[in-house]
């Protein structure tokens, strides 16, 4: 994975947390708390997921470990 990529999975992360709200909202208002919260969960967890697994990945970086590719250098 390479610089570009890192950002453009970190853009996608960050915008499926923030779907997942808009989701829970007009979830509610249309279908019910319950279920706007069964139609959450699954966005939800998929984008907290990507965020994390970038974390891990900048921390290898940082230290070392598993190198982020710069496709300038």
């Amino acid at each position: 994975m390479d610089r570009q990529g890192f950002v453009k999975l970190a853009i996608v992360g960050f915008g499926l947390v923030i779907v997942s709200f808009f989701v829970r909202g007009f979830g509610q208002l249309l279908l019910g708390r319950g279920t706007a919260e069964v139609l959450q969960a699954p966005i939800v967890f998929v984008g907290f997921g990507v965020l994390v697994y970038l974390f891990v990945r900048a921390t290898l970086d940082a230290v070392g470990v598993w190198a982020v590719e710069d496709p300038d250098g």
